[in-house]
C-alpha cells in the first residue's frame, strides 16, 4: 500500500521506528514496552518454544535484566556462574524462591526474628499447601540442627536479623543445610553486597528486598534474587508463571542506585556506629543492638564474615535501640523524634525508626517477642545520611524527654497504669 492512501490514524500509529544507536549509550535505557515486534512469524514460534529473546514484557525486558545481571555480579565477586532475577518485590522474591523448592510436605527452617512478611507467608499461605516450618534461634547451630529432617528443603537465614541484629553463621549454616540435602537461602537485604555476600560463604540463593538499600531513596519497589544458574532458571519459571514482574522504570531507577551503594552504604554505617555508642550510654535506654558495639553476641562473627574497607569492618546501618518502660516506652519515643520518621522500609537516604512488636514483627503478640529476645519496647532505627550528630542530638533529646514523662506522677485522682517493664 501507498504511503499516501494510508489514512491519519494509520499514519499515526505506523510511526518510523526509533534509531538504534551504533554507540554505546552511557546511561541505562528503558525499555517501557510490553511486547516485542519479531523478523517474522518463524522467529515468534522459536522465541515462544526455545526462548533466547525478548518475546513479551512479563517474560523478560532489558531493562529488568540489566539490574538483575548488575545485582548478580555484585553478589558473585569471587563466585562463578552467577545469574538474577527480578521481581516485582522483594515479597515476591521471597515467594519465588519457596514456590520454586518446596512441595507438599517440604519442611523449611527459618529464625526466631523472621522478617514479618516471609514469617507470615511461612505460617499463613505456604501452610495452606503442606508446607511446614520451625522457627528457632540461628545463633546457636545445635537447634538448627536439631529441627532439620529429611523433608527439609530450605535453611532460610537473614545475613543479619533485625531487630536483634543476629549475625548468621554462614559457613555453618551452609554445611547443616547441605549436609541434609537442603539448599541455603539468605535473605542479604540489611547487610547488602558491601558488607557481605553470601555466595562466598557457601549459600546457595541470595535473595533482597531491592526497595531497601540497593535502590537507597525510597522511590522504587523491586526484589531481586541471585545465585547458581540452574537454581535461578527455577525461580525464573515461577516469576513467568505467578506474573510478578519487575516494571522497566523501577527497573532503571533500582540499577541506578547500585552505583552509589558503596558510597551511601559505609556512610550510613559509620554514622550507624557513632548512633549506637551514643545510644548505649543514655541511662532511658535498656539496650542497644547492633553489632558494630563489642558486647554484641554477633559482634566477633561480624568482624568474621563481613568486609573490611578503610574505615574498618562495615556492621551495617541498622541500630534497634530499647528504652525502659516497655512497649507504650517504645511507641513514645518514635512519636518524640523529629529527624527521624516513622516509616514502614528501611535502608533509605533519611533516617526512619520503626517500632518492632507493632511492626516489623507482624503477627507477634508480647509473649512470642519475648520468646524470640524481642523486647516489645524495641525501636528500630534505619540510619539515613543525615549528619550523625545531628541524629544524635535528635535521639537523645526525645530519649531525655520520654525519661521525664516516665518519672512524671500521675495527676491526682487519674488512674494509674503501670508502665510494663
Amino acid at each position: 500500500m501507498c504511503k499516501k492512501s494510508r489514512g491519519e490514524n494509520t499514519r499515526a500509529v505506523q510511526l518510523p521506528d526509533p534509531p538504534v544507536p551504533a554507540q554505546r549509550p552511557a546511561g541505562l535505557p528503558v525499555y517501557r514496552t510490553a511486547g516485542f515486534v519479531f523478523a517474522d512469524a518463524a522467529e515468534h514460534a522459536d522465541l515462544v518454544h526455545e526462548g533466547g529473546g525478548y518475546l513479551y514484557g512479563r517474560v523478560d525486558n532489558p531493562t529488568c535484566d540489566a539490574f538483575a545481571d548488575a545485582v548478580a555480579a555484585l553478589e558473585g565477586v569471587t563466585v562463578e556462574g552467577v545469574r538474577g532475577q527480578a521481581f516485582a518485590s522483594g515479597m515476591a522474591a521471597i515467594s519465588a524462591v519457596l514456590l520454586a523448592f518446596t512441595r507438599s510436605g517440604s519442611h523449611v527452617v527459618a529464625p526466631l526474628a523472621l522478617y514479618g512478611g516471609a514469617y507470615e507467608l511461612l505460617v499463613g499461605l505456604m501452610s495452606r499447601f503442606g508446607v511446614t516450618a520451625d522457627f528457632v534461634d540461628f545463633a546457636d547451630l545445635e537447634q538448627v540442627r536439631a529441627v532439620l529432617r529429611p523433608s527439609t528443603r530450605l535453611v532460610w537465614a537473614e545475613t543479619l536479623a533485625t531487630p536483634g541484629m543476629a549475625v548468621a553463621d554462614l559457613p555453618g549454616l551452609a554445611s547443616l543445610a547441605h549436609g541434609r540435602g537442603a539448599l541455603l537461602v539468605v535473605d542479604s537485604t540489611a547487610a547488602t553486597p558491601v558488607l557481605c555476600r553470601p555466595l562466598e560463604y557457601g549459600a546457595d540463593l541470595v535473595v533482597h528486598s531491592a526497595t531497601k538499600y540497593l535502590g537507597g531513596h525510597g522511590d522504587a519497589l523491586g526484589g531481586v534474587v541471585a545465585g547458581r544458574a540452574d537454581l535461578v532458571a527455577e525461580v525464573r519459571g515461577v516469576r513467568v508463571a505467578t506474573g510478578a514482574v519487575l516494571g522497566p522504570d523501577e527497573a532503571f531507577l533500582l540499577r541506578r542506585g547500585l552505583e552509589t551503594l558503596p558510597l551511601r552504604v559505609r556512610r550510613q554505617c559509620d554514622t550507624a556506629a557513632q548512633f549506637a555508642a551514643a545510644m548505649a550510654r543514655h541511662p532511658a535506654v535498656r539496650a542497644v543492638d547492633y553489632p558494630g558495639l563489642p558486647g554484641h553476641h554477633g559482634h566477633t562473627l561480624a568482624r568474621r564474615l563481613f568486609d573490611r574497607g578503610p574505615e574498618g569492618t562495615r556492621f551495617g546501618a541498622l541500630v534497634t535501640v530499647t528504652p525502659h518502660g516497655g512497649r507504650v516506652a517504645g511507641l513514645a519515643l518514635c512519636d518524640a523524634l523529629r529527624l527521624a520518621g516513622t516509616a514502614t522500609s528501611y535502608g533509605g537516604t533519611r533516617t526512619t525508626v520503626a517500632h518492632v512488636g507493632a511492626t516489623a514483627l507482624t503477627g507477634r503478640d508480647d509473649v512470642l517477642l519475648a520468646g524470640g529476645g524481642v523486647d516489645p519496647g524495641a525501636v528500630r532505627f534505619s540510619i539515613g545520611l543525615e549528619d550523625a550528630e545531628d541524629l544524635i542530638r535528635d535521639a537523645v533529646e526525645a530519649l531525655d524527654t520520654l525519661s521525664a514523662d516516665l518519672r512524671r506522677p500521675a495527676a491526682p485522682g487519674a488512674a494509674h497504669e503501670a508502665v510494663p517493664g
